[in-house]
């Protein structure tokens, strides 16, 4: 076994004792067909949550998608982001000419699965905000792939803004039906009926 897999086993069974990591399988089951993950974005942690609940078959073709200008500051971040999670980096500041989509598409020509926050950024509001073109461009892009919503549910208590030490809190990634672009759908359209699935996921009482 390999250093980035032994440590790959360590964060994801750390991920589960801190939070639970508890995946709920709810309009899909875990399958091995590639795949674009959508959920909400609430904290840095909410890719590694995903990653911990999904069954260790599917994590090592399963990529997150991760802001090169963070994930690339130390070498730390970067070592674990390239050879522990195999992470897609995308540049939060680019030129006009740059396609920021170009290497999410790269990863989905290689028949790698993905997750992705179409938010864009994170959310302290109780509902994600609306979702960016990236998803519905991808959809076009690729319709043989398959769109799953998730909602991830208390992870942005684990690890409160400013927080440097996690606190112990049951999270869980609750996975729903897959969707696909509708014939003839508009982009306006396809981005809420995708946010509705994913909202349509949290847990009542959340």
């Amino acid at each position: 076994m390999s250093l980035a897999d032994a440590m790959g086993q360590l964060l994801a069974f750390i991920a589960r004792l801190i939070t639970g990591a508890q995946g709920h399988w709810k309009g899909c089951p875990p399958k091995a067909e590639q795949r674009i993950y959508f959920a909400n974005h609430q904290s840095h942690l909410d890719w590694v949550l995903i990653w911990a609940a999904l069954p260790h078959e599917l994590r090592a073709v399963t990529r997150p998608i991760a802001a090169r200008d963070y994930w690339t500051k130390t070498r730390f971040k970067r070592w674990l982001t390239t050879e522990v999670f195999h992470a897609v980096y995308v540049s939060r500041q680019r030129t006009d000419d740059q396609d920021p989509l170009e290497p999410l598409a790269e990863a989905l020509r290689r028949g790698d699965s993905l997750v992705i926050f179409p938010e864009g950024t994170r959310s302290s509001a109780g509902e994600p905000l609306p979702f960016k073109s990236g998803l519905f461009h991808l959809a076009r892009q690729f319709p043989q792939v398959t769109l799953v919503p998730a909602w991830i549910d208390n992870v942005q208590r684990v690890m409160p803004k400013g927080e440097v030490v996690p606190v112990p809190i049951l999270c869980t990634v609750t996975f729903g039906a897959p969707l696909r672009l509708e014939p003839g759908e508009d982009k306006p359209s396809f981005l809420e009926r995708a946010r509705s699935a994913v909202v349509a996921l949290r847990p009542a009482g959340a």
